[in-house]
């Protein structure tokens, strides 16, 4: 059996070897936290410090009879490996008869951060807030984000370095969506409803007489030049003949003085695009600029005592516009009978969504006095059928209550067109308004506007990504929308269960055969801020009522309730949530939301990566090499 490792080669005397174990465990707890406080900048003198610190409060030199203790520590991979060496004497009794005064002591240790398998899910806040300036920067919060993000892979990635452990990344940007479709769509396009009705409008049409261009007359067109630009040069000489008077040198001035503009370079042709003016003709406007010169002359004389002359010369320049005024006259008839759009009737409208939802372009009449518009799925959702209670738990047998298809997270639809997906279908949607600019519920109004609608970046699926690729990812995100954290969350967590929709992906086996640590880092700016007159992922609030019973009271506090339940039921599957209040001071919502010793808060862009970096070394794992 061998002896303990603070014993191995060490003196039997009790003495030195009490201190012996004491300058070992010392040097241990040092590298440690050396290792734990490294950050982006490897093994600064920050990281040096706190291992020194933790040296010296663990071995007190005089408290066991020891003298002239001393650390050093060093770090060859920027900080994933730390390595010290401690020293300490300690002076002898017995053993001065023979001559040894003192024990000279020594400990090496090492410490390393090595990661296993894990999963890290980044559901981040892209609110129109993250676009704001940092107090006493230059800085904006999403920049501030990116760069946090890059330095967080950085560390697990450094980590890993020479280890066969697997390390995925899965994102969820959110704002009022989330940009899911693609996923569900790749998953199975069932899961996606092939018709929803959305808050919207219809045009009205009347039967009346109808004007039709049957032709065009032959063109006109009428020309109009105009100079500009008209710059002069400075005088020189020209030649080097002196004249003996004046009228001997005006004889010999070219003529025509000045020359004749001549093209100097290439034109500038801009063709205007044709439109129709107000008497129904067509009219396309041509516009050449051409580069001009000319040269000037004049007799000088030499100097103010003698009539001899010289001639001089200069070059003027000027730009010359020709404009091409086309006109084609049209020619109309009347018929007696046609549709003629009257007017608008706002309300909810049921679209044929099976072939929006494969992201091919679709027309609809809903453009300009009921013209057709062509429409192209974005990937954002509108989600499944909900319940406008005011407040749900999580109760790890029963789940959430009460049940609602939007906060369940396992759940594949069904025939039921309640348990699928819709497209927000964002072109088409509606508020509607009365007479006085209100929003109004009476359907249908004759009033209305287009709701404001906002659509993130694509969620991605959980997969091994290089730095290149991730930090692609995260210089794509934009602000903008308002902040809903249930949709983050459901999301977060469908994308990260084991049991739901995306398990193949979630449970895939990692080379290595060991299990896998899964987490969700939940980053915001804020707190919840809906909108019931934008369009989100549970439609137009105000109007579709699936979340509040009047389209807005407590609607904050309504989602937030939904919020709490869906982190409880994450972590009850065993995921660590970490909960990031950037920005802002953090809120009991968001401490609760987190597992426990999980929750952060940033201030500014310094604490923000500093948060990052401790989530990183806590998904990975600190140890004691040697």
């Amino acid at each position: 059996m061998s002896p303990p490792r603070w014993l191995a080669g060490q003196s039997i005397w009790g003495g030195p070897n009490l201190v012996q174990s004491r300058l070992l465990a010392a040097c241990d707890a040092a590298v440690l936290a050396g290792c734990r406080a490294v950050g982006s900048n490897g093994f600064d003198t920050t990281a040096q410090g706190q291992a020194t610190t933790y040296f010296g409060t663990n071995f007190d030199a005089a408290q066991f009879g020891a003298r002239d203790g001393s650390f050093a520590a060093s770090a060859v991979d920027s900080g994933n490996t730390i390595n010290g060496t401690a020293s300490a004497k300690v002076d002898t009794t017995v053993m001065r008869i023979f001559g040894a005064r003192e024990f000279a002591l020594s400990a090496t240790c090492t410490a390393s951060m090595g990661v296993g398998n894990s999963d890290v899910m980044l559901v981040l806040d892209t609110t129109g807030s993250m676009d704001w300036t940092l107090s006493g920067t230059t800085q904006t919060r999403i920049q501030a984000l990116r760069a946090a993000m890059k330095n967080f892979r950085t560390t697990l990635a450094t980590a890993t370095a020479g280890s066969n452990a697997r390390i995925r990344y899965g994102f969820v940007p959110y704002s009022s969506a989330v940009n899911v479709g693609a996923l569900l769509y790749s998953a199975n396009p069932a899961y996606l409803a092939d018709s929803h009705t959305i808050q919207s409008r219809e045009a009205n049409w009347t039967t009346g007489t109808v004007t039709v261009r049957t032709g065009w007359g032959a063109p006109s067109q009428s020309t109009d030049d105009d100079s500009q630009n008209y710059d002069e040069s400075d005088w020189s000489n020209y030649g080097s003949t002196v004249y003996p008077d004046r009228d001997s040198c005006n004889a010999v001035l070219p003529s025509p003085n000045p020359s004749a503009w001549v093209n100097d370079g290439a034109a500038q042709v801009d063709v205007g695009v044709p439109f129709i003016n107000g008497s129904g003709d067509e009219v396309q406007v041509t516009t050449t600029t051409q580069p001009q010169t000319q040269s000037e002359y004049r007799c000088r004389r030499i100097n103010d005592n003698q009539s001899a002359r010289r001639m001089q010369v200069r070059t003027n320049t000027r730009d010359l516009v020709t404009t091409v005024t086309t006109t084609r006259e049209g020619i109309y008839e009347q018929q007696q009978s046609g549709q003629v759009f009257s007017s608008w009737s706002y309300k909810p409208v049921t679209y044929n969504t099976s072939v929006y939802k494969t992201f091919a372009a679709v027309s609809t009449n809903t453009g300009s006095n009921g013209t057709a518009q062509s429409s192209t799925w974005a990937g954002c959702i509108e989600e499944r059928s909900s319940s406008a209670a005011a407040s749900f738990s999580f109760n790890a047998i029963t789940g959430i209550s009460p049940s609602a298809a939007d906060l369940d997270i396992d759940a594949a639809p069904t025939a039921s067109a309640g348990s699928k997906w819709a497209p927000m279908w964002h072109e088409v949607a509606y508020y509607r308004l009365n007479s006085s600019g209100w929003l109004t519920t009476t359907s249908p109004s004759a009033y209305g506007d287009q709701a404001n609608s906002y659509c993130p970046r694509a969620a991605r699926l959980l997969a091994t990504m290089t730095q290149s690729e991730f930090d692609a990812y995260a210089d794509a995100l934009t602000p903008d929308g308002s902040t809903y954290h249930d949709i983050g969350m459901v999301w977060g967590a469908r994308l990260s269960s084991p049991d739901g929709i995306f398990a193949a992906n979630v449970n895939a086996t990692p080379p290595n055969g060991g299990n896998v640590s899964r987490h969700i880092v939940f980053m915001t700016d804020g707190e919840m801020s809906t909108t019931y007159s934008g369009q989100t992922s549970w439609g137009i609030e105000y109007n579709d009522r699936r979340v509040t019973d009047d389209g807005y009271t407590e609607n904050n506090s309504r989602h937030t309730s939904r919020f709490l339940a869906l982190c409880e039921a994450a972590k009850a599957k065993g995921i660590r949530v970490w909960t990031i209040a950037f920005a802002a001071g953090t809120t009991p919502e968001l401490t609760t939301c987190a597992s426990p010793v999980s929750a952060f808060t940033a201030n500014n862009a310094v604490q923000l990566n500093t948060a990052f970096q401790e989530i990183a070394k806590q998904v990975g794992e600190l140890r004691v090499v040697q």
